[in-house]
């Protein structure tokens, strides 16, 4: 690998931590507040949130965790969603940072909640971004984004682009985050039959672990998500207690890209309860 990525700037520094054998990175934006620890989901990365943690400024600790198989951490090839949620659980641990205000957005959304209902000493309360308590067809249409014809290698990261949003993506950039130039050419840090994976191992019914926390919640939901129906996420707010559905009209998957000042004031509202 050359080196050159499209993440990797000065602004977001990665940090490493050996999480149950596997050497993570992660990315601690600083603060003195209550530690607030983000997960991203299927191909993202810790820098995505580094808008939210500007905007929270000083008074949140916003830490990220860059999970394994994605970006620059290490993978062993296990992608249970039992491996993501015992990394979580290990790295709060390890960083001493629980009881912490724990943050996910789509995949990360369930290891977070997840994580409150098997550790609940590690979560003082919760924000899932976009993920529903069911993730299997016919109640979300596409549980799985199909990216096995995606391009290992384009000449460009233009043609990178251009080539992931031939197969139906409207903008690649979330994908791009995750960029990089290798020796051969321009791809991706993830592996793509990896991470196909992944999200089939996600598929199934977590109504059982969404409902077994108890600590505050916050829910955040685009209604023109492809990930989340609207009736599933008003039927999450409704069966759980002290959960709170902030909805975005008009807004997808990614409101923290669509939407990201109204995202940052959903989650500094929240905070600010508790």
């Amino acid at each position: 690998m050359k080196g050159s990525t499209v993440e990797n700037e000065p602004s977001v520094p990665l940090r490493y931590a050996d999480v149950r054998g596997l050497r993570l990175a992660y990315a601690d934006f600083g603060g003195t507040g209550r530690p607030l620890l983000a997960l991203h989901g299927h191909f993202g990365r810790a820098r995505m949130f580094a808008p939210l943690a500007a905007a929270l400024g000083s008074g949140h600790r916003v830490i990220a965790l860059e999970q394994r198989a994605h970006g620059a951490s290490g993978r062993d090839g296990d992608v249970r969603p039992d491996a993501y949620l015992e990394d979580a659980a290990a790295f709060l641990r390890d960083l001493g940072a629980g009881p912490a205000v724990v943050l996910g957005h789509s995949a990360g959304g369930v290891t977070a909640f997840r994580l409150a209902a098997r550790h609940p000493e590690l979560v003082a309360a919760l924000i899932v971004e976009d993920h529903g308590a069911l993730n299997r067809q016919p109640d979300v249409a596409h549980p799985v984004l199909d990216i096995s014809g995606w391009p290992r290698r384009t000449g460009s990261l233009a043609g990178l682009r251009r080539a992931v949003e031939a197969h139906g993506i409207p903008d690649a950039g979330y994908f791009l985050e995750s960029a990089t130039e290798y020796e051969d050419g321009w791809g991706f840090l993830f592996d793509h039959d990896q991470l196909m994976e992944s999200q089939r191992l996600l598929m199934g019914d977590w109504w059982p672990d969404w409902l077994a926390s108890t600590c505050p919640a916050l829910l955040i939901h685009g209604t023109e998500s492809f990930v989340l129906p609207t009736a599933m996420a008003h039927a999450m707010a409704e069966r759980r207690p002290r959960t709170t559905l902030r909805e975005f009209p008009g807004r997808g998957h990614w409101v923290h890209d669509e939407d990201p000042e109204g995202f940052a004031r959903a989650v500094a509202d929240f905070l600010a309860t508790l």
